[in-house]
């Protein structure tokens, strides 16, 4: 007789508490550091480390408009060719192929530039 009692009672605790909903087991594979043979692990991480960043700079300038809508032009050339370009990256370019230059071909080159004052402009 006591193992009817038993079920009664389970059934009783059963009926009061809701069904445990059972989660979707994904099986994740488990990556353990293993060095490869010969290689150190201290060089396998020097391996992932990024090089060097270089630190960013933020500035502002001064510049004549007609030569501003250059850059505009530089880019509408470049996405012709299907090449993406920012205008920070256009000026980048114009700095290296400008140190590239012989200092008589640089002195030329500065030269034929308009002097304007700098800071910002007036509003009007």
């Amino acid at each position: 007789m006591t193992t009817k009692k038993a079920t009664a009672t389970t059934a009783k605790v059963s009926a009061k508490t809701p069904p445990v909903k059972k989660r979707a087991v994904t099986a994740k594979p488990i990556l353990k550091h293993v060095a490869k043979p010969g290689i150190k692990a201290a060089s396998q991480k020097a391996a992932k480390k990024p090089k060097h960043k270089m630190k960013v700079v933020r500035d502002s300038f001064t510049m004549p408009q007609n030569e501003y809508a250059k850059i505009a032009e530089i880019k509408d050339i470049c996405l012709k060719a299907k090449m993406h370009i920012k205008k920070s990256e256009v000026l980048r370019a114009g700095l290296i192929l400008l140190s590239e230059l012989d200092p008589g071909q640089l002195k030329r080159a500065l030269g034929s530039l308009e002097k304007i004052k700098t800071g910002r402009p007036h509003k009007h």
